[in-house]
């Protein structure tokens, strides 16, 4: 419950309803205040809100949650691009191997990821306190082949430092509010590294503020953290609003949580949602769905065009040249 001053009249109520008080009755037009919650109805003052709530409760919360679900299930916003090569960044390098497209049998960046743990769990981006930037793996091993190995890819400059140094580096593009630089350090807390101890309230707050600031992989982060410390409650709002903010990571896990509580009409939507940005986890999901009845053949089609468009828009022969030199290094 809250009231919002700045929601305009609504056309899919009767006028007596939109501009008149749900309380008292009293006429105002435009100046009456919405329910925050539901934007259903509207109130002269915060008292005629707290007297028509009892009345008002229940369609509010029905309406709250059909406005939560539909702001849930749009689509996310697009992944960042690198600032260098301007290709959109996976969360993860193997997501840009260069493999055959998925199939309603088959998807093959999963089973690569299976063998291949190492490169699974790798970054295909780095940070970079010099500038700010996060710039991707391929853009970065094209730079140091080019012989230099000692600066940003981006700015140029110099990034030979001690781990004292780029700890300095890191706490002074926090204090300007660089959630980017949050999210790093906190990480660095939360692991320990860089010469820094584990602190989990250092961390905590850390990602809280990167979370304020826009950073979906702080929240993602904090909704992790919230789920091993047993607040579900904390977890399951973090997770959705990461994945509203297009974390893929948060999307497929709306989706493993809806599936284990029954909800798969539910668990589909995420997943497609998760598959369509490139998420093999999701892809290979479906699948199995698929498989057992749970989504339509016109719905695993569109979904799998749609995963390999975004496979394939993640690749580029910088990052391919990098893969292979990880691979090569490994053998």
């Amino acid at each position: 419950m809250g009231v919002d001053i700045n929601v305009p009249p609504m056309n899919n109520r009767n006028d007596a309803t939109v501009h008149c008080c749900a309380e008292c009755g009293v006429a105002g037009g435009i100046s009456l205040k919405a329910c925050m919650s539901c934007k259903l109805v509207r109130y002269c003052n915060v008292n005629c809100q707290r007297n028509h709530w009892k009345k008002h409760k229940k369609e509010c919360k029905q309406r709250a949650a059909e406005l939560h679900d539909e702001a849930l299930l749009k689509d996310p916003p697009a992944k960042e691009d690198c600032p260098i090569c301007f290709i959109p960044i996976p969360i993860g390098l193997v997501c840009c191997v260069s493999l055959p497209p998925a199939t309603i049998s088959s998807v093959p960046i999963r089973d690569f990821a299976n063998a291949n743990e190492e490169l699974a769990n790798k970054a295909m981006e780095q940070y970079y306190s010099c500038c700010g930037k996060s710039i991707c793996s391929g853009c970065i091993h094209s730079f140091c082949e080019s012989g230099n190995l000692d600066n940003c890819p981006y700015c140029n400059a110099e990034v030979d430092k001690t781990d004292e140094e780029y700890v300095e580096d890191i706490m002074k593009r926090v204090a300007a509010n660089d959630a980017g630089a949050m999210y790093i350090l906190g990480s660095t807390y939360e692991y320990g590294g860089k010469g820094l101890q584990h602190d989990h309230a250092k961390a905590m707050e850390l990602y809280a503020r990167a979370t304020d600031l826009g950073s979906s992989k702080a929240r993602y982060n904090l909704a992790v953290i919230y789920r091993k410390e047993g607040d579900l409650k904390k977890a399951k709002f973090h997770t959705e609003a990461a994945a509203m903010a297009g974390h893929e990571e948060a999307r497929n896990m709306l989706g493993n949580i809806e599936f284990e509580s029954g909800n798969k009409e539910q668990a589909v939507k995420h997943w497609i949602i998760a598959a369509s940005a490139g998420n093999f986890v999701a892809m290979h999901h479906l699948k199995r769905c698929y498989e057992n009845g749970y989504v339509s053949r016109e719905s695993i089609d569109s979904t799998l065009t749609a995963y390999n468009t975004s496979c394939v828009e993640m690749r580029s022969e910088a990052r391919d040249a990098y893969i292979d030199t990880i691979i090569h290094r490994n053998m």
